[in-house]
């Protein structure tokens, strides 16, 4: 008798909770993505969506060699560039040399090869 009346609160509960959905209710899961203001189907300043792309490879200059045109460069722990890549070595933002990639490689460390300009430590290196 108690089970059976527990069982009927909960059915008139679901009941209840399922029974009307309101009109202008959005549906759940999903936000106000397609947003429009007073009839034009230009997106409202709130819905701009900002998308940011991926750096690429980046890497740094740790060890630099100017009397042997050679540089060891540390990456991110996967982010290994492939040997005879190039990449450009960046100081405060401006180009100053390219370096090739040589190798031998020790984990997240390889060395490359000054092919123009220069290369010193602390300097950026990318494959852009």
């Amino acid at each position: 008798m108690r089970n059976l009346l527990v069982m009927m609160i909960l059915a008139a509960a679901v009941a209840a909770g399922c029974g009307r959905k309101a009109a202008n209710a959005p549906s759940p899961g999903f936000a106000n993505l397609g947003a429009v203001s007073s009839g034009t189907n230009a997106p409202s300043p709130a819905s701009k969506l900002i998308v940011t792309p991926e750096a690429g490879l980046q890497g740094k200059v740790v060890k630099a060699n100017a009397a042997g045109q050679f540089v060891v460069l540390n990456f991110p722990i996967g982010h290994l560039p492939a040997l005879e890549q190039r990449l450009s070595v960046y100081r405060l933002g401006l180009k100053v040399g390219e370096v090739r990639v040589t190798g031998p490689q020790l984990d997240d460390n390889i060395v490359g090869d000054v092919v123009a300009g220069e290369a010193a430590v602390g300097d950026l290196v990318r494959d852009r």
